[in-house]
């Protein structure tokens, strides 16, 4: 297991994105306040780092550096639907499940989405409730907002 950080960009509500990863791509990407353990970084997470880098700076839109996540198989197509929700978007949870199938997929998309063990890669931050307003973000509703914000995505609050 490979582990590293990168300081989070200034006005950021938390001070660091913690990154793991494994010899098969990133497996979690979190943000914290303080660094846990010593570093033993990978190239995977030093390419994962440069292309936050490059997000932050405005410069990068999507991500191509390989995932590993661990989840159900229902997690992991979540996941990947997730992945195609373009930059500068956002969707409903409703939309989500409907993408996947069926609306009545609402509440698993729900809990897929609080168990998303990439956060930003994996852009779960990009999908809302049906009436427009922020809801339920594992990381706190302010990193949603600011998430968004700096995507450019008006919302209702």
């Amino acid at each position: 297991m490979y582990q590293d950080y990168l300081n989070a960009p200034q006005g950021f509500p938390k001070h660091y994105i913690s990154i793991t990863a494994n010899e098969k791509g990133i497996t979690s990407l979190y943000f914290v306040n303080d660094k846990e353990v010593a570093v033993n970084t990978s190239p995977v997470i030093n390419q994962c780092i440069q292309q936050l880098k490059e997000y932050f700076a405005g410069k990068r839109t999507t991500f191509s550096v390989p995932l590993a996540p661990e989840g159900t198989e229902f997690q992991s197509r979540v996941w990947k639907t997730l992945q195609t929700i373009p930059y500068g978007e956002i969707w409903s949870y409703k939309k989500l499940a409907l993408t996947l199938g069926s609306v009545n997929y609402c509440r698993a998309v729900g809990m897929a989405n609080s168990r998303n063990p990439i956060s930003l890669i994996i852009p779960c931050h990009r999908v809302i409730g049906h009436n427009g307003k922020l809801v339920g973000y594992t990381g706190g509703l302010d990193i949603k907002r600011w998430l968004l914000q700096y995507e450019k995505i008006e919302i209702d609050e």
